[in-house]
């Protein structure tokens, strides 16, 4: 029986210039697995906070037929898009995109000859988003409760931390270290009142 993972570890074979695996081709375990969505994120981070939060709010993504992609890297869009989207798999694409990368998002979806209507724009990042729904004084209790205040007070310390904006050390903190932003992706999430879900992200699930 097909399942999620083996279709994510084909299309990342694909997007790879890879051949295909043993598993079955990546149109074969989409038909197998009911997919008609795709959701595409810039990586692990905010794969990680798209599956919490889909599960804070009783859905099952995988069950919808909607598959949630990392691409490792927004640079990929433009070669995901083009294997999943309306080029290649026919599903629709949609997903969270930073504010930075809105152009690079936008040429890479013309270049695959995909719709970019479906994409929700975060102010900064994922992780500027939930910083600023949640609070500085709620995630700073996070971070202490994860037993990271040592490494957060000497963030804090370094000279260019002085004078920026609270929310704006939080965002970069949770970058500081690999697998920081991947764990902390979920623990915003999880601490989060479902009636304030930032913006993009309520959207994109509203949409699925």
């Amino acid at each position: 029986m097909a399942d999620m993972k083996a279709f994510r570890n084909e299309v990342d074979r694909r997007a790879a210039g890879g051949p295909g695996g043993p598993g079955g081709t990546a149109r074969e375990l989409a038909a197998a697995l009911g997919l008609r969505t795709a959701v595409l994120l810039e990586g692990p981070s905010d794969f990680a906070a798209v599956e919490a939060l889909a599960a804070r709010c009783g859905r099952d993504l995988a069950a919808e037929g909607v598959c949630v992609v990392s691409m490792g890297g927004a640079m990929n869009v433009a070669r995901y898009a083009g294997l999943l989207g309306p080029p290649g798999l026919g599903l629709r694409l949609t997903g969270p995109c930073d504010e930075g990368e809105r152009g690079f998002y936008a040429r890479g979806l013309e270049r695959a000859g995909v719709p970019s209507g479906d994409f929700f724009v975060c102010a900064a990042d994922l992780e500027d988003e939930l910083v600023r729904a949640l609070g500085p004084e709620r995630v700073e209790e996070i971070v202490r409760a994860e037993g990271d205040l040592r490494a957060w007070q000497t963030f804090l310390n370094q000279p260019a931390q002085h004078g920026r904006p609270r929310q704006r050390q939080l965002r970069r903190f949770l970058g500081t270290k690999k697998g920081r932003k991947i764990r902390y992706g979920r623990l915003l999430v999880e601490a989060l009142d479902t009636e304030r879900v930032p913006g993009p992200l309520d959207d994109l699930l509203r949409s699925l």
